[in-house]
């Protein structure tokens, strides 16, 4: 079959390409990973049988989303943290609880520039806490790569 207007469907097709690539670009969305947390992580490192996973998102905006799910523990608190593997820092975003097992970064939750260029050298991580290990029981860094 023959295409009555060659140019027309070819200048139809670029357009279509050109506006899906825009609207990828302004929604774009760094990962910021699918961390895996433990207690070898942890500083001082903890012996737990407990694990986790965060996978949590940033925005081009520096908006922060996303969830944080653990087994093997009762976690009573949350947080994303400043600190580069091996060191420990101060708390970036508290994640809310939803239920045993499942954290959420808030609703609005920003990050600064600093910390978004911690974020983009590796330097942020997931930590959580319980009774037994109050300092973090596990642990993941978060990498933007």
């Amino acid at each position: 079959m023959k295409i009555p207007y060659p140019r027309v469907a070819t200048a139809l097709i670029i357009t279509v390409t050109v506006l899906v690539a825009a609207a990828c670009a302004t929604t774009a969305s760094l990962p910021l990973g699918d961390a895996k947390l433990n207690g070898t992580q942890e500083v001082p490192p903890v012996s737990s049988s407990a694990t986790g996973t965060a996978m949590i998102t940033v925005t081009a905006n520096k908006s922060v989303s996303g969830r944080v799910t653990t087994s093997g523990l009762e976690g009573k608190a949350a947080h994303i943290h400043l600190g580069a593997p091996g060191m420990n820092g101060g708390v970036v975003i508290g994640l809310t609880k939803n239920s045993d097992g499942s954290w959420s970064v808030p609703l609005g939750a920003t990050l600064t520039d600093a910390q978004y260029a911690s974020y983009q050298a590796g330097n942020l991580y997931v930590n959580v806490h319980t009774a037994l290990n109050p300092g973090g029981e596990i642990r993941g860094q978060l990498n933007s790569r």
